[in-house]
């Protein structure tokens, strides 16, 4: 039995980086209250575009990491995809749908 290597050995090449994917982000399914959800890690240097996040009705301005998610069935496609802030994304279980009002609209009631 020969010993344990715990250094990589000199003559294997380096995996290479998928620069493409990395620029698309990581993504995975996600269980949630409402159904499964198609889920994309955006890093900052793939995030070029102003997005609006529905949770909380806010920019998600360029440059920023955030998370695009969309339908994992077959009721979602391409264009039911929706960018969200990070913690927005992980908190909306716990808010309420965000409304879009007027200024001259009433707060409360």
């Amino acid at each position: 039995m020969s010993p344990r290597r715990n250094h990589p050995r000199r003559d294997a090449e380096p995996e290479p980086l998928d620069v493409e994917r990395i620029k698309r982000g990581v993504g995975g399914v996600q269980a949630w209250s409402d159904g499964e959800w198609q889920v994309r890690n955006i890093p900052a240097s793939a995030a070029a575009k102003p997005y609006r996040c529905p949770g909380c009705d806010h920019e998600i301005a360029p440059g920023v990491p955030h998370v695009v998610a969309w339908p994992a069935d077959e009721r979602g496609d391409l264009t039911d995809r929706r960018h969200w802030h990070t913690g927005c994304w992980r908190a909306r279980d716990r808010r309420t749908p965000n409304v879009q009002r007027s200024r001259s609209a009433p707060r409360y009631g």
